[in-house]
């Protein structure tokens, strides 16, 4: 079992920035890629970064590519996803999810653990 629990959330203005992370306990950390989802009100849940276990070859959603910035920590157990430039479009509940395979990748389907989410608002 790894458990995650994600925090930073919050509220910014239009152009802010805010930085979520994502602490992980449980198995090996490092053994799992990372990524981060997120779901607007009334929409479906949708992929906006990953990152491998290693911390290489990040995978963004192109609309928050060039403004949002997937990195982790494995000696802190800790990803994180540094956003900037916010929209009010970037509304949404942000999850995090551990890939038991490690590698990088976008389908919802291969993340096995999920965290609970945090929530960003952006005004306009």
């Amino acid at each position: 079992q790894v458990q995650l629990v994600e925090s930073g959330g919050g509220l910014v203005q239009a152009g802010g920035s805010l930085r979520l992370s994502c602490a992980a306990s449980g198995r090996t950390f490092s053994n799992y890629g990372m990524g981060w989802f997120r779901q607007a009100p009334g929409k479906m849940r949708e992929f906006v970064a990953a990152i491998n276990r290693r911390g290489s070859n990040p995978l963004y959603v192109d609309s928050v590519k060039g403004r949002f910035t997937i990195s982790r920590d494995n000696a802190k157990n800790t990803v994180y996803l540094q956003m900037s430039a916010l929209k009010p479009e970037d509304t949404a509940v942000y999850y995090c999810a551990a890939d038991y395979f490690g590698g990088t990748t976008r389908a919802t389907s291969s993340y096995e653990y999920w965290g609970q989410g945090t929530r960003v608002t952006v005004s306009s």
